[in-house]
């Protein structure tokens, strides 16, 4: 299990240090009985800068409730950042993708395309006098 240390250092990495995060201690709910409703060991957390909400009751220690919440927020913003820099590398292949020339294969096929339209509509017009 990380150190809350380590946790700390993989948020100052991910551009999240202590300042930016608010923490909240709230009452816990649900089963545990009188105990969990009446202690204040649910802990919220929220990165201000993203707007990331992290809740945790996962435990009725306070300490590893914190510890739980920063590992889930660790893992929002990771996937957060991932699914960035997965769009910038698709926008920029699809950018390589359009800017490539035709292979000489396409070319020919669309020439001929265009060939085969312009006869169609020389077939339309009126007979003149040069036919």
């Amino acid at each position: 299990m990380p150190t809350p240390e380590d946790i700390d250092a993989q948020l100052r990495k991910l551009g999240a240090p202590p300042t930016t995060i608010t923490e909240k201690f709230i009452l816990g709910s649900g089963a545990g009985g009188q105990k969990i409703n009446k202690s204040a060991s649910c802990v919220y957390l929220k990165h201000h800068p993203t707007g990331i909400e992290v809740k945790c009751q996962g435990d009725r220690s306070r300490d590893t409730n914190r510890q739980l919440a920063r590992r889930e927020l660790i893992r929002k913003l990771e996937s957060l950042y991932r699914q960035a820099a997965d769009e910038k590398k698709d926008a920029r292949e699809k950018n390589r993708r359009t800017n490539r020339p035709r292979s000489r294969n396409s070319k020919n096929r669309m020439l001929k395309a265009k060939r085969n339209n312009s006869n169609k509509k020389k077939l339309r017009k009126r007979p003149g006098m040069e036919d």
